[in-house]
């Protein structure tokens, strides 16, 4: 056993390597991904240079090194500060929507936001939005959008294509 070992430490390198490979997918911290580099070098060292263990342990070792001082910061502050993943309701907080059916203090109104239909009530609670304005969503409270108006009704979505026209004066 052992004399095939020290015939192909290249196998033994790449076991270690895979051993780290598998138990960075449990930490997720990228220390084990570098210290596996490490080792797939010194499997490539094995592999061309398979009686010289010192000249693999140091290049594995100098390797894991650079790869810890130099590529994992890197990987770390992209994935760390990246845009935040919303789940559930809270990613329609902020995004904009269009009153479907008039929204009273009481309830009972709808927005479309994003292709759904949310049932909606007014942020202040005393306004009345009407159809075809354009709303923001403030919060969500159960299954309610709490929203107020950001615009003008939007003329296009009542059915007429263009906004009223004013009238001219009558001519005396």
């Amino acid at each position: 056993m052992m004399d095939w070992l020290r015939d192909n430490l290249w196998a033994a390198w790449l076991t270690i390597a895979a051993v780290l490979g598998l138990a960075e997918l449990a930490s997720l911290d990228f220390t084990l991904l570098m210290l596996a580099a490490g080792a797939l070098t010194a499997a490539g060292v094995a592999a061309f240079l398979p009686g010289l263990l010192w000249l693999q342990i140091v290049v594995g070792l100098i390797t894991a090194a650079a790869m810890l001082v130099a590529i994992r910061p890197m990987i770390v502050r992209k994935i760390h500060h990246g845009q935040e993943l919303k789940t559930g309701s809270a990613h329609v907080i902020g995004k904009s929507g269009v009153v479907v059916k008039e929204i009273h203090p009481d309830g009972g109104g709808s927005i479309r936001l994003g292709g759904e239909l949310w049932t909606a009530r007014p942020y202040d609670e005393v306004s009345t939005i009407a159809p075809g304005t354009r709303v923001e969503v403030m919060s969500i409270d159960g299954a309610t959008a709490v929203v107020y108006p950001v615009s003008d009704p939007l003329h296009h979505q009542l059915g007429t294509s263009e906004p009223p026209k004013p009238q001219d004066p009558p001519q005396s």
